[in-house]
């Protein structure tokens, strides 16, 4: 079972519960740009920016309750650069202090026993206190991740922010784990997925979110995901 809605308190991000079915599954998380805090029945951990899909292997009745950053934003709640995070998977008492994570999971703990639900009030709540307390995310990333989606250039969008593309290059790897070219080819396939769940053929697909043509937009779904499109879909 998986249920997610929009976040109350941390403002473009999305909460999240999922639990593991009998006999138990495998579960392939595609790359999207973003980054998740999650408890997973009892313990906090930090999925990191993904340049791959990642496999998990999730064992029946396990709970998950998550919050999943927007591109750009985790950094300033974790106050760990994306980059040291990219393509990890790392326990939340690994990069705040041991004493801090914990108390965390045990509000996340006692939150469980009226549901997952709970929990993920407790991870927002954690997380606007933090964003308030470091003064928010840096602006770039939000307006970045717009021109990038309209289908800009990086080299546009270095114009835009009024950066040289080294520069550009070098603000993005604390921000997103790696630098714009990839930022944007992670976000054209995360256009072209949602694009191909709502039913739109795979050749509009490829028009649509900016692909040379359907051959193009296999060869990078592969790339990205490891599986074809209409497997995602």
């Amino acid at each position: 079972m998986y249920r997610e809605w929009v976040s109350r308190r941390v403002p473009g991000a999305t909460a999240w519960i999922r639990s593991v079915p009998p006999p138990g599954d495998n579960h392939r998380v595609v790359p999207d740009g973003c980054m998740d805090l999650i408890w997973v029945s009892g313990e906090l951990l930090v999925a990191g920016p993904d340049t791959a899909a990642h496999v998990s292997t999730g064992a029946p009745g396990v709970r998950y309750a998550a919050l999943r950053f927007p591109p750009g934003l985790a950094p300033a709640v974790l106050g760990t650069p994306a980059a040291e995070l990219r393509d990890r998977r790392v326990p939340l008492d690994a990069l705040w202090r041991p004493a801090e994570a914990r108390r965390l999971a045990g509000l996340g703990d006692r939150a469980a026993r009226l549901g997952p639900v709970a929990v993920t009030a407790v991870l927002e709540e954690a997380a606007a206190a933090r964003l308030a307390a470091g003064g928010g995310p840096d602006p770039l990333a939000a307006r970045l991740v717009g021109w990038l989606r309209e289908g800009r250039t990086v080299r546009s969008a270095a114009d835009r922010s009024g950066l040289s593309e080294r520069q550009l290059h070098r603000r993005c790897l604390p921000l997103f784990g790696y630098g714009p070219k990839t930022l944007s080819r992670v976000l054209r396939f995360d256009s072209a997925l949602a694009l191909a769940r709502a039913g739109r053929p795979f050749a509009e697909v490829a028009v649509h979110a900016g692909y040379a043509d359907q051959a193009h937009l296999s060869r990078e779904v592969r790339a990205l995901a490891g599986v074809p499109l209409r497997a995602l879909v």
